[in-house]
């Protein structure tokens, strides 16, 4: 078995440029002065920076008002945007040492009272000083944001398709993995050996739900012995360089199923079939978690789907669109998200099937390919 070669910690200069610029750009037109991002999923995409969030405030500054954006940044933390575009891009950085209050040097620069929006991730411990120096009270870069995360870009896509053949490959290895006799952390210790030889970075989760366990869908292991007649639920994903996630579920059965579960199976993955099938620019999110809901009820099965039809994924393995009831946003190509519908059986057994989508012109593209049905292993 080889290990798979990971691609570059992140994009070229021209791509982190566009988004700084569009990013300013929708900062304007939500009438604010400035987008304030400290370390996160924000950073990463908006300069492919690692960096962590510390007590000492980094923070990136983006004027909509057209002036340059710039790094406010502890002294001692210069050497940890290294790895990202700052240096490309000629962005001013403004470093700091104990000692000074990095959040005036941010405020000095804006208007005063200033109507700025933050990183979602930003830690309460700089929200609260920074609105002091700003006079205001911020509100969340989400909803600026949230048009330029949700739309992938070419790389983007390219990036995710990455992911998605990585952790299909660790699922093929399921026969030598998932063997009856075995614990679920003993399982779960190979899967996460499998994850990173398969290219993954780290492996973010891994999820091992054994026979009732499967019945909870955020189980993660245990150390309950597989046994023969066991349905398992397997639900891994990790980052891929430059940082964007996989995520896909697959279910298993050791040794032939129960005729009962081989159909309840069955109707379960006519619903995720039929979610994917509709998936299309125009259609609305909450459309999809309907088709996927409807084949389920059709049987007498919808009380056993207990959570969402799907999330975004992309920096975060959950970002928006958020496939579930209630959200009219249309899709849009570029749009990529999980279908994962399951049937949960508590005390006895459960099932998913999750594949991540891409939102093509005229449809979908799924980039898992392995297949959808119920693997007898033994």
């Amino acid at each position: 078995m080889s290990t798979h070669a990971g691609a570059s910690t992140r994009f070229s200069s021209a791509v982190y440029a566009d988004r700084l610029a569009r990013s300013a750009a929708a900062a304007g037109e939500a009438g604010l002065d400035a987008l304030l991002i400290t370390p996160g999923p924000d950073l990463q995409y908006l300069l492919g920076s690692h960096a962590a969030s510390f007590e000492r405030l980094t923070c990136l500054v983006i004027p909509s008002n057209g002036d340059p954006a710039s790094v406010v940044v502890p002294r001692l933390e210069l050497a940890a945007l290294n790895d990202s575009a700052v240096g490309e891009l000629g962005l001013a950085t403004v470093d700091w040492v104990d000692g000074v209050d990095p959040y005036s040097i941010v405020a000095d620069g804006l208007p005063h009272p200033a109507r700025v929006a933050v990183a979602d991730a930003m830690p309460a411990l700089h929200l609260v000083p920074l609105a002091a120096s700003l006079g205001a009270l911020p509100v969340l870069a989400t909803d600026v944001l949230r048009e330029l995360r949700m739309i992938k870009d070419n790389e983007e896509i390219e990036a995710l398709r990455r992911a998605g053949q990585a952790i299909d490959r660790v699922h093929a290895r399921m026969g030598e993995i998932l063997v009856v006799g075995r614990t679920e952390r003993q399982v779960e210790a190979d899967i996460t050996a499998a994850i990173l030889e398969e290219g993954h970075t780290e492996a973010a989760f891994v999820i091992v739900g054994s026979g009732p366990h499967g019945a909870d869908p955020h189980h993660e292991v245990s150390d309950r012995v597989i046994e023969k007649g066991d349905v398992v639920v397997i639900d891994i994903g990790g980052p891929v360089e430059p940082g964007y996630n996989s995520d896909c579920t697959r279910t298993y059965s050791m040794g032939e199923p129960h005729p009962d579960v081989a159909a309840k199976y069955a109707v379960l993955e006519e619903a995720q079939k039929a979610a994917v099938d509709l998936i299309r620019p125009g259609v609305t999110a909450e459309a999809i978690d309907a088709a996927a809901r409807n084949v389920l009820a059709a049987q007498g099965l919808a009380e056993y789907f207990v959570h969402r039809t799907g999330h975004g994924i992309g920096l975060s393995v959950h970002e928006e669109p958020y496939i579930v009831e209630g959200n009219i946003d249309e899709l849009a190509e570029g749009m990529a998200f999980s279908v994962e519908p399951g049937i949960y059986f508590r005390g006895e057994w459960g099932a998913r099937i999750e594949d991540i989508v891409i939102v093509t012109a005229g449809g979908c593209e799924p980039v898992n390919v392995r297949p959808h049905g119920l693997t007898v292993l033994s």
